[in-house]
């Protein structure tokens, strides 16, 4: 269990001095490596980077994992040890979970339920939830911040800031800039339980003529800037399903489908962390979407180079393809340019061009979007690199999320059909309407 001093100001400063201290020597083993001439072993270098990270439960283990998810940001050395971190942090004890919630809802805040679990029924990186009941017999998940996350964010940040810049010593083929700009705009949003249960509520709304999608219902006089008390939905975790009968496992590949791109073309929206713990099955093989931390709204014109690109990709479009990239906040796009984030762009898109039942790779393994991955990186390091743009992080790591999700699934779906579906009436002034109509209704800003 995690005590009092560990959460306390001195007790987060002593652990952040010991992962800069060992990240600062890190990056002076690679500047020696570049500039002095001698051989750094990347395997070796980046298990010592977990380690030094791997004390640490808060938002720079949040970042490092989905660092391990976005392709490219990191060589492959650095992935696969990111990955091995732990997904869950340790729990706060009773003692402390009391304190928190006297300081959130008041000195009687265990009159306002008939019963709270003193254990958690989940912890992670930035809160723990507990499962509570209300006088009326509803079931109620209290999902509770740990202290001093602010502080901890920035922090963290800083570090990741660091981390970049070794990585960037070594390697130019992506420039991190961007990416740490736009993971550090949605870190810092994640703790804003005030715009979570503002996305929970547009959540709603986007999905209310999806049957077979259920979103949770915040109980707002229960709920503060730190403290998010939403009803309680019961449901498996989607890997107790891996082995189910072809159709079962069919249907919630849909659903899941439904559930992530419904509001992405519907209203320019997309939940950014498809991680396993953010959504469950119900009996019906429904999704119960549970977390709204990480939520991406994009301009139209975003939405509308994603299906430019498609079609490019579709009729051999050179200049289209252009057009999208643009859109997107690509620059420097010259023809070499442009063949090379085809490459990734045919893989990503790969399953939408075929109007065919099939799995959303070839491969059951995600050894092959690796070799591209790979392949991509080595080519836009030999023409000197590229800048992601902001918008490009969060939309590509849902796809790559969603695809290793439905490569779970074994799913055998005709992926080209139910994206036509979705875009046959894209009309991207319908959308600007329909996007500000329900961001406005629910609070949540619009795009820049």
């Amino acid at each position: 269990m995690v005590d009092d001093d560990e959460n306390s100001v001195s007790g987060r400063v002593r652990r952040y001095a010991r992962v800069g201290t060992a990240v600062g020597g890190l990056a002076a083993r690679l500047a020696g490596a570049r500039y002095l001439g001698f051989e750094l072993d990347k395997g070796q270098h980046a298990q010592d980077l977990t380690a030094a990270l791997g004390g640490l439960k808060g938002p720079l283990m949040k970042v490092a994992q989905l660092m391990a998810t976005i392709p490219d940001a990191l060589p492959a050395e650095y992935v696969e040890e990111l990955k091995q971190l732990q997904a869950h942090a340790p729990a706060m004890g009773w003692p402390f979970v009391r304190r928190r919630m006297a300081a959130e809802l008041g000195p009687d805040w265990r009159s306002r339920f008939a019963s709270f679990d003193r254990v958690a029924a989940h912890a992670a990186s930035l809160g723990q939830v507990h499962k509570a009941q209300s006088e009326e017999g509803q079931a109620q998940a209290c999902k509770l911040q740990y202290p001093d996350m602010g502080s901890a964010v920035e922090a963290d940040l800083n570090q990741l800031s660091l981390i970049f810049s070794v990585y960037e010593r070594g390697d130019k083929a992506i420039s991190t800039q961007q990416i740490h700009a736009e993971i550090s705009a949605r870190l810092r949003e994640e703790l804003d339980y005030g715009l979570e249960r503002r996305h929970m509520a547009l959540y709603a709304a986007m999905l209310a003529e999806q049957p077979d999608v259920h979103v949770p219902e915040s109980i707002d006089a229960l709920s503060t800037d730190r403290l998010l008390t939403m009803t309680w939905l019961d449901g498996r975790p989607l890997m107790d399903f891996q082995e189910a009968d072809a159709e079962v496992r069919n249907t919630i590949a849909r659903n899941m489908f439904h559930t992530w791109y419904v509001p992405f073309y519907f209203y320019g929206v997309i939940h950014g962390d498809p991680h396993l713990g953010n959504y469950s099955i119900r009996p019906d093989y429904g999704v119960n979407l549970l977390d709204f931390g990480c939520v991406r709204v994009f301009p139209p014109k975003f939405v509308r180079g994603v299906i430019d690109l498609y079609r490019a990709l579709r009729d051999g479009d050179h200049e289209l393809a252009v057009h999208a990239y643009e859109t997107w906040g690509f620059s420097d796009l010259r023809k070499e340019v442009i063949d090379v984030l085809n490459i990734w762009a045919e893989f990503v898109y790969a399953p939408l061009l075929r109007d065919e039942v099939a799995r959303i790779q070839e491969s059951e393994s995600g050894l092959y979007g690796a070799q591209v991955a790979s392949r991509v990186h080595r080519e836009l390091r030999a023409l000197g690199g590229v800048t992601p743009p902001r918008e490009f992080v969060f939309m590509d790591r849902a796809a790559i999320g969603l695809g290793s999700v439905f490569m779970h699934l074994k799913a055998e779906i005709n992926w080209h059909q139910m994206f036509h579906e979705l875009i046959a009436d894209f009309d991207e002034a319908v959308l600007a309407e329909r996007q500000r109509a329900a961001l406005t209704a629910a609070g949540v800003p619009l795009p820049e």
